[in-house]
């Protein structure tokens, strides 16, 4: 079969190139923009996590433009020179720059879209009010008085301090419910409620506590390390902040539109170009946006003519799509956020949270590829030349845009914090982008990215915030041990056997993460899973590495997990397929994501996934695994690369397998090779029955 030969679409604007949009007679144009343009980062915002807000212009725009470029320099100026009061009040200064501003760029209604209301100026007004209170230089009777002597009133709040920390805390709930919907701040609520009413609850009961009153409650939010200005806030302002402005200023570069071009120009010739492009471009965008949906779309945009042209299935394509744009959440050099609060949680350098996560994010696209190349056999995908030259001549012009990803590795490497690490690298890629006129950063657009890198982290910082309320009270009633009591207690009541407590154990925790993912953001959903999930499994014997990011990974894959999925849906928008079989397919993309987790969390040799304990363990532990990976990808797509199609005895076979190999103890590791062995011999001996009737059909015929 004669290759399709496919050009990438020109830098410029929306282009409809019958290449790229014909697929044949009758078939309709696509249009295709670069991932950097307007549309396609609006069309992303519609899947965010966050509500998309209001696009400023005019004189409040340029209010949004100098508070938000304020807020920035402040950041920068953090990383070197910070504040000689500490922490706590840059984080009280940051929160009266940003928290005003979802007032105005976040609409409290959808029809209230153009401009803010004057509703929202009084709030953003209050906002301000309420966050500066803390360091307000006069005395105001017995209250007031400065950052020292609101620091001295803590556990003794007047009712002043009181009215000003519910203020806030109003404040907090509006701008969640704003910027992420109803659910948190439901849960928020939820939260305030056990911690004001929990001492009415029968003190038999095991989350029954002593009891908090109002008071208590606000100063435990306001005037703590545990609340509004807790650790959650501490890594919006510290570490997202600067990696969102690094990756508006590798946007503006043009390093998006490079990632693409060098994805496709890798694998231009190969039977399977259009997948591996997209696979290769959702791991290296991540580095610019960070999110799953929002690169699903980027890919999504540029890619979707590519596969639909090979003859993918858009349900097929969606699950590709949104799978490799999750990926870009949980593979290094830029990890989610809630990767940051691993690091302070566990008192752990980024580097190190970021080496932990390398072997999995390996076994991750080694499914993912997979399956591509599964899905390009069984779904008889046509090949597609992509005209794009040569790679290492783009390699050559524009590689450029790799040195302040590699910077960042080194910096940290060397034993700087990533604070400094991400502004070195965002010096560096500024600098960097004089070497292409169409993507100079100038003044002007220096100016827009530092906005646009302030603008992506206002959601998060309130959700930060708000998070406060959660661990706030989870410390205050001791709700965590009672918690993990309960889980383990669950898992106890069906066997004693410790082994397997410890397996249902978590079993039951990555469930309840899923479901609580579908709910809250990813950060929220992270903080709620570690103070309430995580101590059950510390207390098991599991480390405290393995318990941090077995949490991270489950609040990270809500992006996938039915009902909601937000990259399935994103991606099933650009494709046109069906919501719920392109669910079910990036589920099956991304199923190496889901059990990985479990391998490094049930059994001691799992921790080499995490590259602890020995150049040995780790070996054996990412050998087995990928061969696991392995077994279940050909399980889930019915081939068997280099022999043909599986059968159904073959694909459970093969599930059970696949299943049995994460369990990574002697005895399970043999068992499970010994089925893989017998799946692949039963795929052989099903190619060798196939070819006999095969040989003799053509002779049938003339007969």
């Amino acid at each position: 079969m004669d290759a399709a030969e496919v050009p990438l679409p020109p830098d410029e604007g929306d282009v409809t190139d019958p290449a790229w949009a014909d697929d044949g007679p009758g078939a309709s144009h696509h249009h295709t923009r670069d991932p950097a343009h307007p549309d396609t980062r609006e069309l992303a915002a519609r899947f965010e996590e966050e509500k998309p807000g209001r696009v400023l212009s005019g004189p409040v725009g340029m209010l949004f433009t100098g508070v938000t470029v304020a807020v920035a320099l402040l950041t920068l100026r953090q990383v070197f020179f910070p504040l000689a009061q500490g922490s706590k009040y840059y984080l009280i200064i940051f929160l009266a720059g940003v928290l005003p501003m979802v007032f105005l760029a976040y609409p409290a209604r959808a029809r209230h879209t153009t401009r803010p209301t004057a509703v929202d100026w009084l709030l953003a007004a209050a906002a301000f009010g309420v966050c500066l209170y803390p360091v307000l230089p006069v005395a105001l009777g017995a209250a007031g008085g400065g950052y020292d002597a609101f620091l001295d009133r803590q556990g003794l709040l007047n009712p002043l301090d009181v009215a000003f920390g519910t203020g806030l805390l109003l404040l907090l709930l509006e701008a969640c419910r704003r910027t992420t919907g109803w659910i948190l701040p439901a849960v928020c609520v939820l939260f305030l409620g056990y911690g004001y009413y929990g001492g009415l609850l029968p003190q038999s009961w095991p989350v029954a506590h002593a009891g908090l009153d109002f008071g208590q409650l606000v100063d435990a939010f306001y005037n703590s390390d545990t609340g509004f200005y807790g650790t959650p806030l501490d890594v919006a302002a510290s570490y997202i902040v600067l990696f969102t402005i690094y990756g508006a200023v590798l946007d503006l570069s043009g390093a998006g539109r490079f990632f693409v071009e060098l994805s496709a120009a890798a694998f231009r010739r190969s039977r399977t170009a259009a997948g591996r492009t997209a696979v290769a471009s959702g791991f290296l965008l991540g580095t610019v946006s960070g999110s799953g949906a929002a690169t699903t779309v980027s890919i999504g945009a540029v890619t979707w003519p590519i596969l639909r042209r090979a003859g993918y299935p858009p349900e097929r394509a969606g699950g590709m799509l949104a799978a490799a744009g999750v990926g870009a959440i949980l593979s290094p050099p830029t990890l989610g956020a809630a990767a940051f609060i691993i690091a302070e949680y566990l008192g752990v350098s980024y580097l190190q949270v970021l080496g932990w996560a390398t072997v999995p994010t390996v076994l991750y696209y080694l499914g993912i590829l997979l399956s591509v190349e599964i899905d390009a056999r069984r779904s008889d995908v046509r090949p597609v030349v992509l005209d794009t030259g040569s790679a290492w001549r783009l390699l050559a012009r524009f590689g450029y845009h790799f040195l302040s990803l590699l910077v960042i590795i080194v910096v940290l490497a060397l034993g700087a914090s990533a604070m400094r690490a991400v502004v070195i690298a965002t010096g560096l890629a500024a600098a960097l982008s004089f070497l292409d006129r169409r993507h100079r950063l100038t003044p002007a657009r220096l100016v827009a990215a530092l906005r646009d890198g302030v603008r992506g982290v206002l959601a998060v910082s309130a959700v930060c915030a708000a998070a406060g309320i959660i661990t706030a009270t989870t410390t205050k009633t001791g709700l965590g041990p009672q918690a993990a009591a309960l889980l383990i207690g669950g898992a106890q009541a069906i066997s004693s056997e410790p082994a397997v407590v410890l397996a249902l154990t978590a079993v039951l925790a990555a469930v309840a993460l899923s479901l609580l993912g579908l709910a809250v953001p990813v950060t929220a959903s992270f903080v709620i899973g570690w103070v309430i999930i995580g101590p059950a499994l510390l207390h098991l014997g599991v480390a405290a590495p393995a318990a941090a990011m077995f949490v991270f990974y489950f609040a990270v894959l809500s992006e996938v997990s039915p009902p909601t999925a937000l990259a399935a849906v994103a991606a099933a928008a650009i494709t046109g397929g069906r919501l719920v079989p392109t669910m079910w397919q990036t589920l099956r993309y991304a199923l190496p994501a889901y059990l990985i987790p479990l391998a490094f969390v049930i059994t001691p040799t799992g921790l080499g996934l995490l590259g602890i304990g020995g150049a040995g363990r780790i070996a054996l532990a990412g050998l087995v695994s990928a061969l696991g990976v392995a077994v279940l990808a050909v399980a889930a797509g019915g081939w068997l690369p280099g022999v043909g199609p599986a059968g159904p005895p073959e694909r459970l076979l093969g599930a059970v397998a696949g299943l049995v190999l994460l369990w990574l103890e002697p005895l399970p590791m043999a068992i499970g090779a010994v089925l893989a062995a017998s799946a692949v011999a039963g795929v052989y001996a099903r190619r060798g029955a196939a070819r006999p009737s095969t040989e003799e059909s053509p002779g049938e015929e003339s007969t």
